[in-house]
């Protein structure tokens, strides 16, 4: 009996050492560094099931264990996450369960996609039509058809989105972005618009926008846009014609080719404000915060014309003579 009694208590504890054993084993495959040598990116796909996930990051040479995980599943269901849709990126550095904790989190790999300002609405549409891994639902749609879809129906698209880097995820359509970008301008314009000076000679946010987009055309020089939107408010209160060469520019569209010609400032488009009086009937780019502020409260002075002078800044001048000068100096001569 005894004898019977020892190799009974052999026998446990050799189950018992030959279980840990397996546990112990098991639990290493868990913990296990996976089987890459560059970061990669892993989607998981709408619909996905643990075991379908487990068996595509096996056959991609993540995991190295399978069967470990899919046990995992079995035996301590609660040590398995949700994994959510999206895509993520796997480093060498993970173990399986850090995997597993990655697909569950909401840490998806983020894209971005960067508008400057200055840029109009057809290059905004370029770059959102070149952008990797969008949903391009707006491809094909014309302008008048996007801005239907965003719920602006009739309104000409120049101005109205803010230039700035959206970041989103795989998936995020460009419909989207577009609707963020025209929320963010409503939301400044108004803004700056509160705090617009008390003798500003525009009458409503749109054409503050308007204004905005001329200075942001005119000079990406942070400390002369006030002075050109002072410059543009003393004309448009004298009556005076702004004459402002990117309204040129935009009012001929693709036939621009790099130069203006005199013909070219003297052809009646509904932008040439050589041609007509006070300022284009909509915003000729996409203009940012700063441009947008100086078109609220431009710098007081007594300069009405100015001139490039090649090295990004303009030269002010407070008459015509001193203009012709400056001209001579700076663009016959160049």
């Amino acid at each position: 009996m005894r004898t019977a009694l020892k190799a009974l208590v052999v026998l446990v504890v050799i189950g018992l050492i030959t279980a840990y054993a397996g546990y112990r084993y098991w639990e290493a495959r868990l913990e296990a560094p996976i089987a890459l040598d560059a970061p990669m990116l892993y989607e998981v796909p709408p619909g996905a099931g643990f075991h379908r996930v487990v068996d595509e990051l096996e056959a991609e040479g993540v995991l190295a264990n399978g069967w470990a995980f899919k046990l995992l599943s079995r035996l301590d269901p609660q040590r398995v996450p949700a994994l959510k849709v999206g895509e993520y990126r796997l480093t060498p550095d993970m173990t399986g369960l850090d995997v597993l904790d990655k697909l569950a989190s909401a840490d998806v790999v983020i894209y971005s996609v960067t508008i400057p300002e200055g840029w109009t609405f057809a290059q905004m549409r370029d770059a959102l039509d070149g952008a990797e891994k969008i949903d391009h639902r707006t491809a094909g749609l014309d302008d008048d058809a996007i801005m239907a879809a965003l719920g602006r129906e009739g309104e000409h698209p120049e101005g109205r989105f803010f230039p700035d880097t959206y970041t989103y995820h795989k998936g995020v359509s460009d419909e989207e972005i577009l609707r963020q970008s025209l929320a963010r301008m409503d939301s400044i314009l108004a803004d700056v618009w509160e705090g617009r000076d008390a003798d500003l000679a525009l009458e409503t946010p749109y054409e503050a926008l308007i204004m905005a987009s001329l200075i942001e055309r005119e000079t990406g020089a942070p400390e002369e846009r006030r002075q050109i939107a002072g410059v543009f408010k003393r004309r448009l209160e004298r009556g005076m014609r702004l004459q402002t060469d990117p309204t040129v520019i935009y009012g001929m569209g693709e036939r621009y080719e790099g130069n203006i010609t005199r013909a070219d400032l003297r052809e009646a488009t509904a932008y040439n404000t050589y041609v007509i009086e006070g300022m284009p009937p909509t915003p000729i780019a996409l203009p940012g915060r700063a441009s947008l502020e100086a078109a609220v409260n431009p710098a007081d002075g007594d300069s009405l014309y100015f001139v490039a002078k090649g090295d990004g800044s303009h030269q002010f001048s407070r008459t015509l003579r001193e203009h012709n000068n400056a001209v001579n100096r700076y663009i016959r001569n160049r």
